[in-house]
């Protein structure tokens, strides 16, 4: 995956990028190559992307 495939402002809920991570964790077993890594990262930032956008500030 490459840091072009993340759209800034991505449309994908969090529970649907947590399960491309988890999918990504079963496809390689629990090991990471480093190109994997770098996905895994990139999934990562656009999970906590979504999650922040998920958050409803308080008055």
């Amino acid at each position: 995956m490459s840091p072009d495939s993340v759209t800034p402002g991505s449309v994908r809920s969090a529970a649907e990028v947590n399960e491309e991570i988890r999918a990504l964790w079963r496809r390689t077993g629990g090991t990471l190559s480093a190109e994997e890594r770098a996905e895994y990262e990139l999934l990562v930032v656009e999970w906590a992307a979504a999650i922040r956008s998920g958050v409803v500030t308080a008055a």
